[in-house]
């Protein structure tokens, strides 16, 4: 279009063709679509520890993904109180297969990830997950109250799925020392040091059987060593 006549409004300037203008509609277009397929990859792929692409896992000459426990090793039992004010013990799922950890309910770091993977491994096993008994024990007696265990499990899809075994430091320390953990705690400098990390597979008839690290933690991993256990008779 030919710019207008001196004086006329608009004089001087060259307006945009209308082919151009579509063009560049076109390209505004196609970068928000693409914007949205990248944001839509994050929310799909990368939004929770417990969604996502899972790492592989390799099972030993074992037949187990987890670290063997030595034969005999029978699970140290114990009588402690959950969340909800009732007993906390191995002892009443015996004939049952059992995920024992140990968390506190103030962690912000590897607590929640144990605790999803551990979900992870539930709900992979589907109905057979069902029949699992699953027990954190507290390692930080001084701050993990009732209501702060409520707080975590719901936190983590837990309630229902997962109990809290709480106490006093002198009705814990015989658990932590049964396991060979190493609670929350701060040392004689004033340090903060961090607890024990480990998940343990206890079989129907109370032995340890199986350990997992936090970083060798694997639902996909867990749930396989889980199933292989109940189908033992």
């Amino acid at each position: 279009m030919p710019p207008g006549p001196p004086g006329a409004p608009g004089a001087g300037r060259v307006l945009p063709c209308p082919v151009v203008l579509a063009r560049l509609q076109l390209t505004l277009a196609a970068l928000l679509g693409l914007l949205a397929l990248a944001l839509g990859g994050v929310l799909l792929f990368g939004g929770d520890e417990g969604t996502g692409a899972r790492a592989p896992f390799t099972v030993g000459s074992s037949g187990f993904a987890g670290a063997v426990s030595p034969p005999g090793a029978r699970a140290v039992d114990f009588r402690l109180q959950d969340q909800d004010g009732g007993p906390a013990t191995l002892g009443e799922a015996q004939g049952r297969v059992r995920v024992l950890t140990f968390l506190y309910t103030t962690c912000e770091d590897t607590c929640p990830i144990a605790a999803s993977q551990i979900l992870g491994a539930l709900e992979e096993l589907g109905p057979e997950g069902e029949d699992v008994a699953a027990l954190a024990v507290s390692v930080d007696p001084a701050n993990d109250t009732a209501a702060r265990a409520r707080k975590f499990l719901l936190g983590r899809r837990l309630t229902g799925r997962m109990d809290f075994a709480l106490g006093r430091e002198a009705q814990l320390r015989p658990v932590w020392e049964a396991y060979g953990i190493q609670p929350q705690g701060v040392d004689d400098g004033g340090a903060a040091f961090d607890h024990s990390a480990r998940v343990e597979l206890i079989d129907k008839r109370g032995f340890r059987r199986v350990g997992f690290p936090l970083d060798q933690l694997n639902p996909d991993a867990l749930a396989h060593d889980i199933r292989k256990l109940q189908a033992e008779t």
